[in-house]
């Protein structure tokens, strides 16, 4: 098939707001594949293609995008996935040169709308329509298999890809192969949001809160004496985690897939900000010296599997009351109650021993891997700050047409301007989108392919979940989640947060002085 093809159905599922005309679209596609392309389009469908992450920056896919677009459509599937896999393989000197030449060369033979399509997928930013919960009921439809069939045999696999192919070359037979099995990591469940403990409990009832700690997702497997430990996106990081190992494998249990978190630890137990224990959780070098300054602690909250039982299906109390019985020592603080005062009283504690918020879990809810539902609510603190609006770049998908991701500034009063601190389009209503695009389009100053540039003008209350160090801005300082809780048409530009104040903010949450800005 042709990337043309594949790229015009995901610009058409991103147009249309009806859910089964998406997946009439998307059925149609999967259903003239050949065997050997499924698995790659459904990586490009859901922004995430088969070799992972592919270390494009900005400034290389900047560079490669250089080039004029082919008049005529001749990329297939195939020949994108190979530049991609030897993207990918590329490392150590001399790699971004090769990075940036292949993904030049697969630019120019690529049309305008190929050209776009590829940007977002290479870069990250592919945010579309074809969400992977529609993606599995079309490529059900194109199987003629059961979704919830097809869906659950995506959890087990943690891999839809590999899934969808069986379905479509062998039919339903083949989704009963996929099951639990210790060393295959199951995609993780996903919890949804709520405004407050009150609000979680009126969701729930009575309610399992746990501590939700601002670490890094891990899922650990232990059988005939191994431990293995995989990443949220389910890759193997287990060289990265030794304290991990360790404490996994003294556990008085044969076989285990336990969910939980890794946190980096100060010595009065209190977390280091988020970004500290990403830096040891993603090293593979010099572990054992990080390990002495930084030390890793795992907690568990779940247990998907235990000697030789598969647990999924059971409810979270049963669930969380093996975990407990299994490894005693290394669960997530735990409260059951219904009581709105005892869980603000938790969320309270929780807070001041220097974590995220708490999650709320239905006690009857079964392990709905790879989900995002009700049955977990996470309830965090979020600061905001008043920005102002430096820029916006145009939206994909269902936002074309509006300016989406908001260039986010902080007031530098000693130098008489603004400090760029991220980006966000998250939180924006259709009516804001609407809004804010003919606002903004009223302050424009210029623009390029992507952004258009304004007069500094318009302040919007950002809420985020931390402030972290970052070398991508000038400010050396980045918001973590950041999303629009509401514009401030009250402010002017004169009456936005300094710089100063997110340098000091910085300060007091993470004990560290603010890099130095360039």
């Amino acid at each position: 098939m042709r990337l043309e093809d594949l790229v015009a159905t995901s610009d058409a599922v991103a147009a249309v707001p009806g859910r089964l005309e998406k997946i009439d679209r998307l059925a149609s596609l999967f259903t003239r594949l050949t065997p050997g392309e499924v698995e790659i389009a459904t990586g490009f469908l859901t922004g995430l293609p088969r070799q992972g992450k592919l270390g494009v920056g900005g400034a290389m896919l900047s560079s490669a995008r250089d080039v004029a677009p082919a008049a005529t459509p001749t990329l297939t599937l195939f020949d994108t996935d190979n530049v991609l896999a030897l993207v990918s393989r590329m490392s150590g000197p001399g790699s971004t040169r090769g990075k940036t030449d292949a993904l030049r060369a697969l630019f120019s033979r690529a049309t305008r709308a190929e050209q776009d399509f590829l940007g977002r997928l290479v870069f990250g930013e592919l945010r579309q329509g074809a969400l992977e919960g529609v993606l599995v009921e079309a490529i059900a439809r194109a199987a003629h298999v059961a979704a919830a069939d097809l869906r659950r045999a995506a959890m087990m696999a943690g891999d839809l890809g590999t899934v969808a192919r069986a379905a479509l070359v062998e039919g339903h037979p083949a989704l009963s192969r996929f099951l639990v099995q210790v060393f295959r990591p199951v995609q993780p469940m996903l919890a949804d949001s709520a405004e407050s403990v009150a609000d979680a409990l009126a969701r729930e009832g009575e309610a399992a809160l746990e501590y939700k700690l601002d670490g890094a997702r891990i899922q650990v497997h232990k059988a005939a004496g191994e431990v293995r430990v995989y990443s949220r996106n389910l890759r193997d990081v287990t060289p990265a985690v030794p304290e991990v190992v360790e404490a996994v494998g003294v556990l008085p249990v044969r076989e285990a897939i336990l969910d939980g978190e890794v946190i980096a630890l100060r010595p009065d137990a209190t977390p280091h900000p988020f970004q500290v224990t990403m830096r040891r959780f993603g090293r593979k070098l010099d572990v054992e010296r990080l390990r002495g300054d930084v030390r890793l602690t795992p907690f568990f909250f779940d247990a998907l599997h235990l000697d030789g039982a598969t647990l999924i299906d059971e409810p979270q109390s049963r669930r969380f009351a093996m975990l407990v019985d299994a490894a005693p020592a290394l669960v997530v603080p735990h409260l059951v109650t219904g009581s709105p005062e005892q869980a603000d009283a938790f969320l309270r504690d929780a807070l001041a021993r220097g974590h995220e918020g708490v999650m709320a879990k239905a006690l009857h809810a079964p392990y709905a891997a790879g989900s995002r539902g009700s049955s977990w609510l996470k309830v965090k603190q979020a600061r905001t700050l008043d920005l102002v609006i430096l820029g916006a770049e145009w939206g994909n998908g269902r936002r074309r047409g509006w300016l989406s991701n908001l260039h986010l500034g902080a007031r530098d009063p000693e130098r008489g301007a603004f400090v760029m601190l991220g980006k966000t389009f998250k939180g924006l209503t259709d009516e804001m989108l609407t809004w804010q695009t003919d606002r903004l389009l009223a302050l424009e100053i210029g623009r390029d392919d992507y952004t258009v540039f304004v007069r500094p003008e318009l302040v919007a209350e950002i809420a985020f979940n931390e402030i972290q160090a970052s070398p991508q801005y000038p400010g050396g300082l980045a918001l973590r989640f950041a999303r629009v809780k509401r514009y401030r048409t009250d402010k002017s530009a004169a009456d936005a947060d300094t710089i100063a104040t997110v340098q000091d903010l910085y300060r007091r949450t993470t004990g560290n002085d603010p890099p130095a800005r360039r």
